[in-house]
C-alpha cells in the first residue's frame, strides 16, 4: 500500500479586493516547509539565481526597497521586537522581491526585510517574480491595508499614485482594495491637508475624523494645534470649522436641536465608515434613543469582513 503524500497548505483567504493570491499565484499558497528550503544550496551570485515562484533564499545585501512604497513610516520599537521574534523564530512568513536592475527590489516585506537585518540574517526566503510596476504598488498596498499598518496619508498617497500613473478611478481603487467608493473619495481627500497638520495625522497626534474636519476651514494649521493642545473631540473640531464660515440669515431661522442632532449622526457615520471601510447610514426613529443602522456591502467578502470585526474574530 502506497503512502499517502501531504497535502500542501493552503493559506487562509484574505477577503480583500483581488487579494495576494490572485497576484503572487499558487506560490504563496503552497510554501514548502522549512526543512524543504535548502539554505545551504542558496547560492551566493546574484548572477546564477534565476526568478523563480518557488520560495528561495536571498542575500539582505542582494535586496533594495522600493523608492514608492506606501509605508514610509516604521515603527522602532516594534522593529527591534520583530526582530528578536526573528532572531529566535527566523522568518516565517517569505517576502516577495522582483527581479531589478541586476539586484532584487522589495515588493512586500520591507518591515520583515529591516528586522531582519537587525536580527544580523544574512539571507531571507523570498518568493521571486517578474512584477510590472503596476502590480508592485498595487501589491504593496494591498498588503499592508490587510495588516492595518499604513497611517492614513500613506493610504491615501498610495490611492493618489495608483489613481495619476495608473489611471485608476474611485471605483477601480475601491474594487482593488475592498473598500466602499466613499472610503477611496474620503481618503483621497486628505491629501489636500498642509503638511503640517499630515504630520500630525501621522504621528497619531489627531484622528482621521479631525482631518476630515479640518479641510473645511480656511486656517487648517491653527485649528489643528487647538485640537492637540485642548484634546478637542471630532465634534468640537467639526463646530469650530463650521463657525469660521460666514452665517447666513436664513440659517437662524433653522431649530438647533435638529441640526445638532444631525451633525452628531454624520460624525458617527463617517467614523464607522472610515473604521469598516463601508457605507454606514444612521436613521434616527422618533425619538433620539432610537434608530437603525445599516451598512452597506457589495460582496461576500466585504460581509465576512464585517462579521468578523462585528464578532471580534482573527482575519
Amino acid at each position: 500500500m502506497s503512502e499517502d503524500k501531504p497535502k500542501p497548505i493552503r493559506r487562509k483567504t484574505t477577503g480583500l479586493g483581488r487579494g495576494l493570491d490572485a497576484l503572487l499565484g499558487e506560490a504563496i499558497n503552497e510554501r514548502p516547509a522549512v526543512s524543504d528550503i535548502q539554505v545551504g544550496e542558496a547560492q551566493s551570485s546574484l548572477q546564477r539565481r534565476k526568478p523563480t515562484h518557488s520560495i528561495i533564499m536571498i542575500a539582505i545585501g542582494d535586496i533594495s526597497p522600493h523608492p514608492d512604497q506606501p509605508r514610509r513610516h516604521f515603527d522602532d520599537e516594534q522593529l527591534n521586537e520583530l526582530a528578536q521574534s526573528i532572531a529566535q523564530h527566523g522568518i516565517i512568513q517569505p517576502i516577495v522581491l522582483r527581479p531589478f536592475e541586476g539586484r532584487y527590489q522589495l515588493v512586500a516585506g520591507e518591515r520583515r526585510w529591516r528586522a531582519a537585518q537587525r536580527a544580523r540574517l544574512h539571507e531571507v526566503p523570498a518568493i521571486v517574480k517578474p512584477f510590472t510596476n503596476k502590480e508592485t504598488i498595487e501589491i504593496a498596498l494591498i498588503e499592508n491595508i490587510q495588516r492595518e499598518d499604513l497611517n492614513p496619508i500613506e493610504e491615501a498617497e498610495a490611492y493618489l499614485r495608483l489613481s495619476e500613473d495608473f489611471g485608476y478611478n474611485h471605483s477601480e481603487l475601491a474594487k482593488l482594495v475592498d473598500k466602499s467608493r466613499s472610503h477611496v473619495t474620503n481618503m483621497l481627500r486628505l491629501v489636500d491637508l498642509e503638511s503640517s497638520v499630515r504630520d500630525l495625522v501621522i504621528g497619531g497626534k489627531i484622528s482621521m475624523g479631525h482631518a476630515r474636519a479640518l479641510l473645511k476651514s480656511d486656517n487648517m494649521g491653527d485649528l489643528a494645534q487647538q485640537i492637540v493642545k485642548k484634546g478637542l473631540s471630532v465634534r468640537q473640531t467639526e463646530a469650530l470649522a463650521r463657525r469660521e464660515k460666514p452665517q447666513r440669515k436664513n440659517l437662524k431661522q433653522l431649530k438647533s436641536v435638529p441640526q445638532e442632532a444631525s451633525a452628531d449622526i454624520k460624525a458617527i457615520e463617517n467614523h464607522l465608515g472610515d473604521l469598516l471601510g463601508l457605507k454606514v447610514n444612521i436613521e434616527q426613529g422618533k425619538n433620539a434613543a432610537s434608530g437603525t443602522v445599516t451598512f452597506e456591502y457589495k460582496s461576500l467578502d466585504q460581509l465576512d469582513m464585517l462579521c468578523q470585526r462585528l464578532t471580534g474574530e482573527p482575519f
